[in-house]
């Protein structure tokens, strides 16, 4: 069964709505000057809730120690204009992660939030590029001064399974 979509819902995630194999690359350490990645493959499956306000992303990922799950969840308000993106680690089902705030500006989102890592505050800064006619790319940044500057330390890059991206929307 498929629950009926509001009218007034927004649009700015359908790019990802559906099944995914993903390219992932994660910095080996973060913040510490590291240049070296490890890349592991993974899969991702998308589906709107709240009636459009909202969805869900079920994760797999193949790291090269183990393989788990995650759901990343996003909530649109409308009061704000801005969508809400927290992430469910299934390695520690008992503890969401702070949610990152933000929103798009044509075919790019820039979410952000403030956190601690190693025990020092940071910046966090997820990105999300759906050009059209590409399939989707996000990316995860750190920043220890402020947002100054930014460390890219993980990127996904999404690839349709089934239905080429152009036919999606973009």
């Amino acid at each position: 069964m498929t629950l009926p979509l509001e009218n007034s819902a927004p649009r700015d995630f359908d790019f990802i709505i559906g099944d995914w194999t993903v390219k992932h690359r994660r910095l080996n350490e973060r913040l510490a000057g590291c240049t070296s990645w490890t890349e592991f493959s993974g899969r991702s499956s998308t589906r709107k809730t709240l009636g459009g306000f909202g969805n869900i992303e079920d994760n797999i990922l193949h790291f090269p120690e183990a393989t788990f799950r995650a759901i990343a969840v996003r909530s649109y308000c409308a009061k704000t204009g801005t969508w809400s993106i927290w992430w469910l680690d299934g390695r520690n089902p008992m503890q969401l992660d702070k949610p990152v705030l933000g929103k798009f500006s044509g075919s790019t989102g820039l979410f952000y939030t403030d956190d601690v890592f190693d025990g020092k505050a940071i910046k966090i800064r997820f990105t999300w590029i759906c050009s059209p006619n590409e399939d989707p790319r996000w990316e995860q940044a750190f920043s220890s001064d402020d947002g100054a500057t930014w460390e890219t330390n993980w990127t996904m890059q999404f690839t349709a399974v089934g239905e080429p991206a152009k036919q999606r929307g973009g």
